[in-house]
């Protein structure tokens, strides 16, 4: 069967639809214009052939293989689910195939998988919380490769990149606590190896400053649940416990919560306010009623896909984009008065 398929060619099923071979090439190229009965009849006579297009065949003959890398570092945050299926819908409804690559945040994984998505010929490379090496940049630049980097920055000209406002976000969650009356404030603060974990420590240490507070804790937790854990164990086991802890991403401060409740035996927002940051789906679950910062998904995706595709079209060149976005006030942090749930 494979080898009869692989003999069949546009030529024939062109023949068997009654159509030209360019009117084949038309309809599996995304966002060619061809009439919906051409397309019925071409997609009928290629299922009845067995044919299937070589992509990467056209990408040789055309230079364009219509395909975009999407290269993410992990996936349980749950805040990269969302974002990724989001980013792969909106590719495709632009007209481009999705290879998603997992890579460790280890220089050496990234530049294997970007090498990998290089021989695949794709048009531009999205990098969700990945870091790129400056010899990574330098290449891709020289191959005409465009890259945008998702919900993480690098000072780097040549990259573009989109986040959320992090440090506007951090410094409007910290303000909220301290609206609250909490004094003893502690950030348990995501990898400051990223661009993301560094921008709301210093959002968080500006509205400190500015309510001439000290924080009482600032730990490095790496964006895990663990680390997150172990650190509130370690902050609220002190003999000055704090009364509100900001936690560098949701992902964490689920875990923080847990924690507080299950381990240390507190009560939130009673004993200890919790603020997070993303807002991801468990976040608005009732057992965890998490205040948290919105990272505008939507928006951050839409501005990522055109950034890329500007580039790829020559009609763009890269940008740094910050998007602001909300804080959700929920349960899991005392109410200021004037503020609304």
């Amino acid at each position: 069967m494979s080898d009869h398929q692989d003999k069949v060619t546009a030529v024939d099923v062109a023949r068997l639809a009654g159509v030209s071979q360019s009117a084949v090439s038309r309809v599996f190229t995304p966002g060619a214009s061809v009439s919906k009965r051409t397309v019925a009849k071409v997609r009928a006579a290629a299922e009845q052939l067995g044919y299937r297009p070589n992509l990467l065949a056209r990408a040789m003959i055309t230079g364009r293989s219509r395909i975009i890398g999407l290269v993410v570092a992990y996936l349980d945050n749950q805040f990269y689910p969302v974002a990724l299926e989001r980013l792969s819908r909106t590719l495709q409804e632009r007209g481009y195939h999705v290879l998603v690559f997992l890579a460790e945040n280890a220089t050496e994984k990234v530049s294997e998988v970007i090498q990998e998505l290089v021989d695949y010929r794709v048009d531009g490379i999205i990098t969700a919380s990945v870091a790129m090496s400056n010899d990574m940049t330098s290449r891709l630049a020289a191959l005409g490769i465009p890259v945008v980097m998702f919900n993480r920055g690098q000072d780097d000209p040549r990259l573009a990149e989109v986040t959320s406002d992090n440090i506007a976000g951090a410094r409007k969650a910290t303000e909220f606590l301290i609206a609250g009356g909490h004094r003893r404030i502690a950030h348990i603060m995501g990898w400051q190896g990223s661009s993301t974990g560094r921008d709301r420590a210093n959002g968080f240490r500006q509205a400190m400053a500015d309510a001439g507070l000290q924080p009482i804790a600032m730990i490095d937790s790496e964006y895990s649940r663990e680390a997150a854990a172990a650190a509130a164990r370690e902050i609220c086991s002190q003999a000055e416990r704090p009364d509100a802890i900001f936690v560098g991403n949701d992902h964490m401060a689920l875990a923080v919560i847990d924690e507080l409740r299950f381990g240390l035996g507190l009560s939130v927002p009673d004993d200890v306010s919790i603020i997070g940051y993303d807002d991801v789906p468990m976040a608005a679950w009732p057992s965890y009623d998490l205040t948290t910062i919105r990272q505008p998904v939507n928006r951050m995706v839409m501005a990522t896909v055109d950034a890329l595709l500007g580039q790829i079209e020559g009609k763009a060149t890269p940008q740094k984009i910050r998007i602001d976005g909300p804080l959700m006030i929920r349960g899991s942090a005392r109410i200021p008065e004037g503020y609304r749930a």
